[in-house]
């Protein structure tokens, strides 16, 4: 006899708990009027349920199948939830042998009924994201810093990787911070447990799918951020990962069954090169070792082949869209995840949640492997439809604009040359740019702490195509050089009660600090109320003596941005660019709020930048 059916011997019928019998119950609940309405139940338990019998008598409530797996810790319910069916307390009626049976009450919730214009929103090109790390950003509950239980018990702020305290409820008590600076929506990295030993600080080695990491608040909480967010007008981007888990994940320590991750003879790891999956000439081998291979030997692989994981991953995005109302989704290691998966994913998800925005990591070298895998024109066998990426190609282009010298390709042409390839994109408005993340070197040490640079990188990244994306502490100059990841991930002065200095606060922050806050947000202010700026068309002009100019544009307004990417000034005619100023005689000088009257040349400072409101 099995040490789980011993146990259960022991139980008398009457004893039987049925709210407490199980581990796990994944979704734990649903919702009526969902789209996503054949419901896969995942039920984990540590007894014997190999033989369970399932059915239930609720009106609009089918039961379809019950599957039983190779683990007989697990089993599998499908729900079919009619249209008609009422929010309740669905009886299932589990009966584990002659002996045993119990029926544990399945919530249904009703729907939310929104107009979809408070909740579920989306994010697009009108937007200004701001990335954080919440364990980095602000410490507003002592009382979580520290959870009993949890397998990783630091909290050594100057160490790179152990836990300084961040939480939710530090996020909330500055959303006021944010908006300020012109901020419109917030991605933060994972906010969901990781139960790990070590460095469970960045939130990517999830341990449970449906709880909220306790060191950061709890679930209640994360949907009151939501909430408390959408009330000041920021959106909120919740940060999934589809292609791994933390190795000490409670299905991980008790696989349903052998093919729930990736399985190979001996470590494999993936090569992290992405040509084998589009490559006409591929070997199979490299195909698999891509996608397959495990992200890191301490992140399980899992395979989305596997019809229940499938259902397990849709599932759970669907379950925290519906239940904290987020507005889109950054996807984690998008490339290394099955691709039809994901294909299948997406529709899922917009067809449930047609405004959602969702956007993946595709940290690959060049803009047709990058094309390869969002929404495309090109006529391949493979059609993705993932609406957006995080835009790698803009980002390089850049940094390098700013770190190379002037060539045929590289210097300020070369965002001109990525930009120009944009024609093998379906849409590139829904690409999120940015200039530097949470595992890059930041944007102020890249350009050698120079804030010229600086400045005219951020006028490129507010002024762009695309949907602009800032890096926390960017705009107080926080910097750091990624070797390793954690120097650049440290904490925000201010954030924590014992600070010696507060940067949320203009007293607290240097003169040049406050030059670059200020420049920030007086570009993203402006770029609030400009309707060319975030839905405008662009126009650009091939770079002459290492100088760019573009323009933005709509029926009713136009902005012209120009950028020098050299050492000395630069005097420019603008002769060159009548077919955009026509009808325009005046301009309003965004960064320096003043009124220019002669627009038929500018003046550039060392890799300076102007951004002009044309004027009839």
């Amino acid at each position: 006899m099995s040490v789980s059916a011993l146990a259960l011997a022991l139980v008398q019928p009457a004893q039987l708990r049925a709210q407490e019998f199980f581990d796990h119950v994944c979704p734990s609940f649903w919702w009526t009027g969902m789209k996503w309405s054949r419901l896969q139940i995942l039920f984990h338990a540590q007894h014997d349920l190999q033989h369970a019998e399932v059915s239930t008598s609720y009106p609009g409530v089918r039961i379809l199948q019950v599957h039983h797996v190779e683990n007989p810790h697990y089993v599998f319910v499908d729900l079919q939830i009619e249209p008609n069916a009422k929010p309740g307390e669905v009886p299932l009626h589990f009966r584990l042998d002659e002996q045993h049976s119990f029926v544990y009450a399945y919530h249904l919730y009703p729907r939310h009924r929104g107009d979809g214009k408070t909740r579920a929103m989306g994010i697009n090109s009108g937007d200004f994201i701001y990335l954080l790390m919440p364990d980095r950003f602000a410490n507003g509950d002592t009382t979580n810093d520290r959870v009993a239980g949890m397998l990783d018990q630091s909290l050594y702020r100057d160490s790179l990787t152990a836990r300084h305290g961040g939480d939710l409820q530090g996020v909330i008590d500055h959303l006021d911070y944010l908006k300020n600076l012109g901020i419109t929506a917030i991605w933060m990295t994972p906010v969901l447990e990781n139960n790990e030993a070590h460095a469970s600080y960045h939130g990517y080695a999830f341990t449970d799918h449906y709880r909220v990491d306790p060191r950061l608040g709890s679930n209640a909480l994360y949907r009151e951020l939501v909430t408390t967010a959408h009330q000041k007008g920021i959106k909120i981007i919740q940060d999934i990962v589809l292609n791994h888990v933390g190795e000490q994940h409670w299905f991980v320590r008790d696989l349903p069954m052998h093919d729930w991750l990736h399985q190979w003879p001996h470590y494999t790891n993936t090569t992290y090169r992405e040509s084998p999956l589009f490559d006409p000439y591929a070997a199979a081998s490299d195909q698999k070792q891509m996608s397959d291979g495990w992200f890191t030997p301490f992140m399980p692989d899992l395979n989305q082949r596997n019809p229940y994981l499938a259902n397990y991953l849709i599932q759970n995005a669907i379950w925290w869209v519906e239940y904290a109302g987020v507005d889109a989704f950054r996807i984690d290691t998008y490339i290394y995840c099955d691709l039809d998966f994901m294909n299948r994913f997406n529709a899922a998800l917009l067809r449930e949640f047609p405004r959602l925005h969702l956007f993946g990591e595709t940290w690959v070298h060049g803009v047709l492997p990058q094309a390869y895998f969002v929404r495309n024109k090109l006529h391949i066998p493979y059609h993705a439809n993932l609406p957006g990426v995080c835009d790698f190609q803009w980002c390089f282009a850049v940094q390098h604009a700013f770190t190379e010298k002037n060539g045929w390709t590289s210097g300020v042409v070369e965002p001109y040359l990525t930009l120009a390839q944009d024609f093998v994109y379906e849409d590139p408005m829904k690409n999120v740019i940015f200039l530097d993340n949470h595992d890059m070197s930041r944007i102020y040490s890249i350009v050698g702490q120079d804030i010229r640079k600086f400045e005219s990188a951020f006028t490129l990244l507010l002024t762009s195509r695309g949907i602009p994306q800032m890096y926390y502490g960017d705009e107080i100059l926080m910097k750091g050089v990624s070797a390793p990841d954690g120097l650049v991930r440290k904490d925000f002065p201010g954030g924590w009660p014992d600070d010696a200095v507060n940067k949320f606060t203009e007293t607290g922050r240097t003169d040049t600090e406050n030059m670059a806050f200020h420049f920030i947000q007086n570009l993203a202010q402006f770029r609030q109320q400009s309707e060319a700026l975030r839905y405008g068309k662009l126009m650009q002009y091939l770079p002459e003596a290492n100088v760019y100019v573009y323009f933005r544009y709509t029926s009713s307004e136009t902005v012209m941005i120009a950028v020098n990417g050299n050492a000395d000034p630069v005097s420019v005619s603008t002769d060159r660019f009548a077919a955009r100023l026509h009808g325009y005689h005046h301009a309003y000088d965004v960064l320096h709020h003043q009124t220019i009257e002669d627009i038929s040349q500018f003046q550039l400072a060392p890799y300076g930048s102007l951004v002009w409101q044309l004027k009839p």
